[in-house]
């Protein structure tokens, strides 16, 4: 079993492209996506009708339920109140339906165990994963979870540990990705013949000219345009 797990897409249309192509060239069964799948970028209707053509799995982050349910008075700071604003404006009732319609997480039931894949925490899907939690922490939400395996999107940051006999994995974001390095981050997950899950992480380069274009043209905060261009926060 090959599975490509997308993350933190953030509107950004020609990063989605790279990694759906990255997912093909690596000949996987499946391909999950995990939100945040809109915010900050700016194609949030053709990023969710092309996740919908293409019949992927998708999991919603925070922004996409602040979008999805009209939460907007639960705001986060800086600039993704106004691009929250502006991302529910270009959405039709198509696309509020499909974020409406996603499950809080992904399973699929492997030889070694269970996986189990979702945005933030699982009361929580705004937090972020503390990579340095306690080990005991850890274990008992993935008793909670009843999971082996866990993917948790949110640091847009490639990242994973080992826990007992367990993973927690961080998948880094296709469209904002923060780890230094421009491109979208893509996860492989491969189970071996004796049930053990094997990682890797692929970083794609993508043409972001057309992103960066487009921000400005929407007259969207310069900042995302320069931590798309950087792969990081300028600074």
């Amino acid at each position: 079993m090959r599975l490509a797990i997308l993350a933190e897409i953030h509107a950004n249309l020609p990063a989605l492209e790279a990694a759906l192509q990255a997912a093909r060239h690596e000949s996987v069964d499946q391909v999950w996506a995990v939100g945040d799948l809109v915010g900050y970028g700016p194609h949030p209707r053709q990023v969710l009708r092309r996740l919908d053509k293409e019949g992927i799995p998708c999991v919603p982050g925070s922004a996409d339920l602040k979008v999805a349910f009209a939460m907007m008075g639960m705001q986060r700071e800086g600039v993704a109140d106004s691009i929250l604003a502006w991302t529910s404006e270009q959405l039709s009732k198509r696309e509020l339906q499909f974020l409406r319609g996603l499950r809080p997480r992904q399973r699929i039931e492997l030889k070694g165990g269970r996986l189990t894949a979702l945005h933030g925490l699982p009361d929580d899907p705004e937090a972020k994963l503390d990579t340095e939690a306690n080990v005991r922490d850890i274990l008992e939400m993935f008793s909670k979870l009843r999971t082996r395996w866990g993917v948790f999107a949110g640091r847009h940051i490639p990242f994973y540990r080992r826990v007992g006999d367990g993973l927690v994995i961080d998948p880094g974001s296709v469209g904002l990705t923060l780890g230094g390095e421009p491109g979208a981050d893509v996860l492989i997950l491969e189970e071996d013949l004796e049930g053990r899950l094997n990682i890797r992480f692929l970083k794609v380069p993508y043409d972001f000219g057309q992103v960066i274009f487009d921000l400005t043209a929407w007259e969207l905060p310069p900042i995302v345009a320069e931590v798309i261009r950087l792969g990081r926060y300028p600074g």
